[in-house]
């Protein structure tokens, strides 16, 4: 298993503009039963600060106005609601194609909550982001939704997908794939990993300690972080993460796609756990503990400088 693929970061050219950098859309956030629009707006602010030049939300049009206050930097794609608040994926289907006609990468899944118009939502996203040649996140609420209705066959990238589960979204889908795997023994995780990404033809970051990143073939382990990241809305900031990466690394034509994607997921991990880190020793004199989401926010762009030194320094 190599443990030391070299970081490398898409170039951020001088004469650059916010187009150069692509645009990242968020399809996130639940009405009810309970309200979550925090995660969308987490990954929408982790996505700006990675570096993407571009980002929009859609999400629930009643929760739209607080998630903008949160992130006034996005622009927002309000999604109909029905008398329940759930999303209707339907009346919301032509707004959402818009929104993909104009994104670079698509991040589906946080807060989205479950049931059937959320099932219908994700399938709705994902084959319209496969069609339109639209890398895509899949995380939380959207991995839920895959293992209720599991895909009958792989994802053929291009474009790539990147599934990110943590042990219990893994368990749901490996037993709807009938994949036997650990993954949460240390040892059982590389083939965990392993085994996901070959059934889904996806590139697999199978979160926790140690996070790894395995696209069937390349498989790496993660050096950085800490318990600081064990707090509600770590793992948004990942999938933002990967998606401001990846935004950046397919809006400058990427000549290999498979191998953006990959970068985009080995950087972003690094880079997130070395927020983890940072913000653990300015907040908490290095005890990994009263961390929030938010607090990784800020250390984002430290850990990107590290990651640009250290990609410099390969080359």
């Amino acid at each position: 298993m190599n443990t030391a693929h070299p970081l490398r970061l898409p170039a951020r050219p001088a004469a650059a503009h916010k187009g150069t950098f692509g645009t990242v859309l968020v399809v996130g956030g639940s009405v009810a039963p309970r309200r979550m629009l925090g995660g969308p707006a987490l990954s929408a602010a982790a996505a700006m600060r990675a570096g993407c030049g571009l980002c929009e939300l859609a999400m629930p049009a009643p929760l739209l106005d607080a998630a903008l206050t949160i992130l006034p930097t996005a622009t927002g794609v309000p999604l109909a609601v029905g008398p329940r608040g759930e999303v209707d994926s339907q009346a919301s289907a032509a707004d959402l194609a818009d929104a993909m006609g104009r994104a670079t990468v698509v991040a589906i899944g946080p807060g989205l909550g479950a049931g059937p118009e959320v099932d219908g939502l994700v399938s709705t996203v994902v084959a319209q982001a496969r069609s339109m040649g639209r890398p895509t996140i899949v995380d939380a609420d959207a991995l839920n939704s895959l293992s209720r209705h599991p895909p009958a066959r792989p994802w053929s990238p291009p474009p790539p997908m990147i599934a990110t589960p943590h042990p219990g979204e893994f368990r749901r889908l490996a037993a709807a794939l009938g994949i036997d795997a650990d993954p949460v023994l240390d040892g059982g995780r590389p083939a965990a990993a392993r085994a996901l990404a070959e059934r889904l033809g996806a590139i697999v970051v199978l979160k926790g300690a140690g996070t790894i990143v395995c696209d069937g073939a390349r498989l790496i382990r993660n050096p950085t972080g800490n318990a600081a990241l064990a707090t509600g809305g770590s793992g948004d900031i990942l999938t933002g993460l990967i998606a401001g990466l990846a935004a950046s690394w397919f809006a400058s034509a990427c000549d290999d796609p498979a191998v953006a994607a990959f970068d985009a997921a080995v950087a972003a991990v690094w880079c997130h756990g070395r927020a983890g880190e940072l913000a653990a020793d300015r907040l908490a004199a290095g005890r990994p503990a009263g961390v929030l989401a938010t607090d990784l926010l800020v250390e984002i762009p430290l850990a990107l400088a590290e990651a640009a030194r250290m990609d410099r320094s390969s080359k």
